[in-house]
């Protein structure tokens, strides 16, 4: 079963936390950081995207992002646009995107719950990432990225959050940039502390990270690097726990560089070895699994695996994106390894099929394909198999904003 903690967050005086709250830091690169943090003194990017603040000539991975990331920490904390909290708390935070709301906990998740396994992965981690945060994490002495951990829900649990919810007013409460409402509630009562504790102890024997693989792993990797040194904070790691059936998984779309030397006819004919083909006449957005879209050349196609190119058996064979990987990107496209091949790029499904049309009609791209998202139900399967997903599988909406609730590690 797995611990949880309550904690001191750090977090923004209420009139504040709209302009506060920030994209992750790994939705954004540099630059779109430095657009969207115009204007706005208050943004969490200039802590998560430090480089925001130097010469754009600065290297992003050098120590001086990283002490501007402290200052620039300190500062709002200075500032009184940060403050900690005065007692360990646990925190409700909702998310409502399109009529639709899930509900979460915020918590120190353990550490060694992970080490042990009882918080399981279906991704493998690449250790630039990981040092990049392991370095964000100990020269800022906070924990800013919030890891998105899913539990096979359980009604008791429920039942505490949403009269928690239903009962108390919210801290704070708004609809950032992109329609999304977010709304916070600080539990700070002992006894349901308590039982909230108990109850995840006593009903859940794991969770499973749906984002912030590179998050988890870093925190471990700075709690193993501080022993001896370390208070009993950097022994959690923040975490937001969403119970399952309350989790929407988006498509994780690809764009590829080349046609490997094909012309389009010589493509769909190989592509025609191992899925039927159908032209379309408008963007295809795949409606049930082993069903892809194919845009190249202004044209839509929808491909269809066809049977024996799979086995229905195998927890990993038989996600979209092995088939697509086995049938399509290897054998056609010459693509081995879509964690480091530069010829394979991936588009959030949150960016709708206007965006693969757009990065393939600029030229940029020679086609683009459309996937049906991996449920989270398969998400389980792989992680309690020990098995990992290929990259990029999985795109959860919407997004849990940085620099509302930040853990500090001393």
């Amino acid at each position: 079963m797995i611990t949880i903690t309550p904690f001191k967050a750090l977090r923004p005086e209420a009139q504040h936390a709209k302009s506060v709250a920030s994209k992750p830091y790994d939705v954004l690169n540099s630059k779109e950081a430095k657009i969207e943090a115009q204007g706005n003194p208050n943004t969490f990017l200039h802590i998560t995207k430090s480089e925001i603040d130097l010469p754009e000539t600065t290297d992003i991975h050098s120590q001086e992002v990283y002490l501007k990331a402290k200052e620039n920490l300190d500062a709002f904390i200075s500032r009184n646009i940060l403050f900690r909290e005065s007692k360990p708390c646990y925190y409700i935070y909702k998310l409502t995107m399109n009529g639709a709301s899930q509900a979460g906990l915020v918590c120190g998740s353990s550490v060694d719950d992970y080490d042990n396994g009882l918080i399981k992965k279906h991704e493998f981690t690449r250790p630039e990432k990981e040092l990049d945060r392991i370095t964000h994490i100990k020269t800022t002495g906070a924990q800013t990225g919030n890891v998105f951990l899913a539990y096979k829900n359980v009604p008791e649990i429920d039942s505490v959050i949403n009269k928690w919810i239903t009962d108390k007013n919210c801290q704070y409460d708004f609809v950032a940039d992109d329609g999304v409402q977010h709304s916070i509630w600080i539990v700070n009562d002992d006894d349901t502390i308590a039982n909230i504790t108990n109850l995840f102890k006593t009903f859940v024997p794991a969770s499973y990270i749906a984002d912030g693989h590179h998050r988890a792993a870093s925190a471990a990797k700075v709690r193993m690097s501080i022993v001896g040194q370390a208070t009993e904070n950097a022994g959690y790691f923040l975490t937001t726990l969403f119970p399952s059936n309350q989790l929407h998984i988006m498509d994780y779309n690809r764009v590829i560089k080349d046609t490997n030397g094909l012309t389009t006819d010589e493509l769909l004919q190989k592509i025609g070895e191992n899925f039927f083909i159908e032209k379309v006449s408008e963007a295809y957005r795949p409606e049930a699994e082993h069903r892809f879209g194919l845009y190249i050349d202004k044209q839509w196609y929808k491909l269809t695996a066809k049977q024996g190119t799979f086995d229905p058996e195998n927890v990993i064979g038989v996600l979209d994106v092995s088939i697509l990987q086995q049938q399509l990107l290897d054998p056609v496209l010459g693509i081995k390894d879509q964690r480091t091949d530069k010829r394979i790029y991936f588009v959030g499904g949150i960016r709708g099929l206007a965006e693969l049309e757009k990065r393939v009609d600029s030229g940029d791209m020679a086609l683009a394909v459309s996937l049906y998202p991996v449920s989270i139900q398969q998400l389980f399967d792989v992680a309690d198999s020990g098995n990992v997903m290929p990259p990029k599988s999985t795109w959860f909406e919407p997004k849990l904003r940085d620099g509302l609730l930040t853990h500090l590690i001393d």
